[in-house]
């Protein structure tokens, strides 16, 4: 498997030995987190402000994390309605510098809505 070509990806973290579980693999919430912040990286440049997590519409973590795998978060948009915004994040990890290896590892499609400085739902700019 490769990295998606001529994209950029909306974020790249290296997970350490503190976001590990004591089997050694990465904590499925602190993955969650890094899609929430990778999904909201890109709505937020679509709404052009300020935006918050309304739904996960789905999530599956197809492989574990190891410690020391760079994670690459791909976004698409899904959807741009009045309001929300709908991503797709797919994430890869690529493994052992020594032997290159690059695995999907999780995929997931959450929503987000465009809010004010009050937290009020706004238009999404068309």
């Amino acid at each position: 498997m490769e990295l998606p070509k001529n994209k950029q990806p909306s974020l790249r973290v290296v997970p350490m030995p503190a976001d590990a579980n004591q089997h050694g693999d990465i904590f499925g919430g602190w993955i969650m987190a890094q899609v929430d912040i990778a999904g909201g990286t890109a709505a937020a440049k679509l709404a052009r402000g300020r935006v918050a997590t309304v739904a996960v519409n789905a999530f599956v973590f197809k492989q574990p994390v190891q410690v020391g795998d760079l994670l690459s978060f791909y976004c698409d948009v899904v959807r741009i309605g009045n309001t929300s915004i709908t991503i797709d994040v797919q994430v890869f990890a690529e493994r052992k510098p020594s032997d290159p290896r690059v695995v999907k590892v999780t995929e997931a499609t959450l929503t987000f809505v465009a809010i004010d400085a009050e937290g009020r739902p706004r238009q999404v700019p068309k």
